[in-house]
């Protein structure tokens, strides 16, 4: 069984060495690659401003963050949370400099680097001259967008733990000889859980349409002594 966590961060600008800094933080919990429903989330008073060009991506003022802690409140939660596992981002190196940042005010050591995994770079070596941004990701596999009305961090790691099963070939195509029609066979996606070996026994109607199948083909390599 592997743990591995995935997260995002929402901010109030793009730089925490210019003293911008978390507004929202959110993490879900993976095994195998697959959620388990375990997450962690939470709103951040920022103790300075939101520039308005902020406000326009992820839709927060500073009146929405009154009376939420401050990060030094929730760092502690935060860390056991992720523990020593494996970390997926979007873009990572950008949320893991927001995060080690405000670990640091808090007094807990930074994120270790050979714990990262970011998955920009993973859409960026399968997608080459793509877009691949996290709509963009969404769209190219389908995944449905209608609630992400702006970035929302636990929503965009719901979607993104998604994007990183497809990613990481995480759903299986199952296949049917017996479901044809005038179309042809049927491909459906099948969602099978972790990815642990499984037992296959065909049916009896699977081996005689794989007979008929084989019957069809002259001199075919299955049925070669």
């Amino acid at each position: 069984m592997i743990r591995s966590v995935l997260f995002d961060t929402e901010t109030t600008g793009l730089d925490p060495l210019n003293g911008d800094r978390v507004i929202e933080v959110a993490a879900l919990e993976l095994i195998n690659d697959l959620p388990t429903g375990r997450h962690f989330h939470a709103l951040i008073h920022p103790q300075r401003d939101i520039p308005p060009e902020a406000a326009r991506v992820h839709g927060m003022s500073l009146n929405d963050l009154a009376g939420k802690p401050l990060f030094a409140e929730v760092a502690r939660e935060l860390a056991d949370f992720l523990a020593d596992s494996k970390l997926i981002a979007h873009n990572a190196p950008f949320d893991f400099g927001f995060l080690d940042m405000e670990f640091g005010r808090a007094g807990l050591p930074r994120l270790a680097r050979e714990r990262m995994i970011d998955t920009l770079a993973l859409a960026k070596t399968r997608f080459p001259g793509m877009p691949n941004s996290l709509d963009a990701l969404c769209r190219r596999f389908a995944i449905d967008l209608s609630a992400r009305t702006s970035h929302n961090a636990l929503l965009d790691c719901k979607l993104l733990a998604e994007v990183y099963v497809e990613l990481t070939g995480g759903r299986q195509r199952g296949l049917s000889l017996a479901a044809q029609d005038s179309r042809g066979p049927v491909t459906v996606y099948l969602h099978t859980g972790p990815r642990t070996p499984q037992s296959m026994q065909p049916t009896k109607a699977e081996l005689a349409a794989h007979a008929a199948f084989l019957a069809r083909i002259k001199e075919p390599v299955w049925l070669l002594p």
